[in-house]
């Protein structure tokens, strides 16, 4: 007998419209009692988390409602003087994720001016190993999601031309699978998450060439559950934020047709939360700034007319990469 797939049954009275006024009241309020053990315990990723609500709150147009002055300040101060890096909050170690967030919020607001860049290209660029690579922190780890940090990093900051680009290029190709799938090193398990980090790392470097594209969109559809909702990998629970890894994957794959649109916005919706707002990652869980971003994100690249349009790339307002005059590869029939 065949092994049921593993997925989740959405309730009859789910709720089928986004809940705009209460996402808005979730993501301005959250974070903001610093006595909360929630708080204490997120130091570790305090920048990102700004980043995943302050994209959330723009892509709904209301920027307007956050103190901008306070939050550049306080990314200033995160950066290390001496290695130009920034932390996940004052006092952190630099990594190369909060860098770029830090990077995607100060250009957001247009005040890339107020840190150190040559300091934060210096950092970059001193985390490139031989083979192309790239470490998250001093400490060592090499994953392909570092490898999009740096070039997304630098390409914001008009500095690609900074690192090994063939090098770098030559790592992420070694890392693709026999499913068209990539994994964070080579021989890794194919996974939705690092599929986009790669994708967005070969559109950044106009390199969406060596891709498998129908075998790597097939398998990216694959994800699709009966829920409507998509999984990571094989065998896997459905997860609201992969709506944003495989769609935005698709995306640029020039594929997004090829999955049922009207079922995954129906899954993502279900996963808002009717009480306090925000999107959890599967219906029923609590909500978190994270899911609301990629939720929202998705939702925005599904045509949802209430969301700003998003880059599928960057994952940053559609609006602030024109401005930039940013133009990451996607592949079109």
């Amino acid at each position: 007998m065949a092994t049921p797939i593993k997925d989740v049954i959405l309730k009859e009275n789910a709720p089928t419209t986004i809940l705009f006024d209460k996402h808005v009241e979730f993501l301005r309020e959250y974070g903001k009692n610093e006595d909360n053990f929630e708080f204490g315990m997120t130091d570790y990723l305090r920048i990102s988390g700004m980043y995943w609500g302050l994209t959330a709150l723009e892509l709904l147009n209301q920027t307007h409602s956050t103190p901008q002055d306070e939050i550049v300040t306080y990314i200033k101060n995160c950066q290390d003087p001496e290695s130009g890096g920034i932390g996940a909050c004052l006092g952190h170690d630099p990594h190369l994720l909060h860098t770029l967030s830090a990077v995607q919020i100060l250009a957001m607001y247009d005040k890339l001016d107020a840190i150190d860049v040559e300091g934060v290209i210096r950092y970059v660029v001193a985390l490139q190993q031989p083979d192309g690579s790239f470490t998250g922190d001093k400490w060592g780890e090499v994953d392909t999601r570092f490898s999009l940090c740096a070039v997304a990093t630098l390409s914001l900051l008009k500095r690609l031309d900074a690192i090994n680009a063939e090098g770098a290029v030559r790592f992420v190709e070694s890392c693709m699978n026999f499913d068209g799938g990539f994994g964070s090193r080579p021989l890794s398990e194919s996974h939705a998450g690092l599929v986009y980090c790669c994708l967005g790392f070969l559109s950044i470097m106009n390199r969406l060439d060596i891709v498998k594209r129908d075998v790597l969109a097939w398998w990216l559809c694959e994800r699709q559950l009966p829920s409507g909702g998509l999984n990571g990998r094989p065998e896997k629970l459905p997860d609201v934020c992969y709506s944003w890894w495989v769609l935005s994957s698709l995306t640029l794959l020039g594929r997004l047709h090829w999955i049922s649109a009207e079922q995954l916005k129906r899954f993502i919706l279900a996963c808002q939360d009717t009480e306090t707002g925000g999107f959890a990652d599967r219906p029923g869980d609590v909500p978190d700034p994270y899911h609301s971003l990629f939720a929202l994100a998705a939702l925005s690249l599904l045509g949802q007319h209430e969301i700003k349009t998003i880059n599928p790339t960057y994952c940053m307002p559609q609006h602030v990469i024109d401005r930039m005059q940013l133009s990451p590869q996607i592949l079109r029939d």
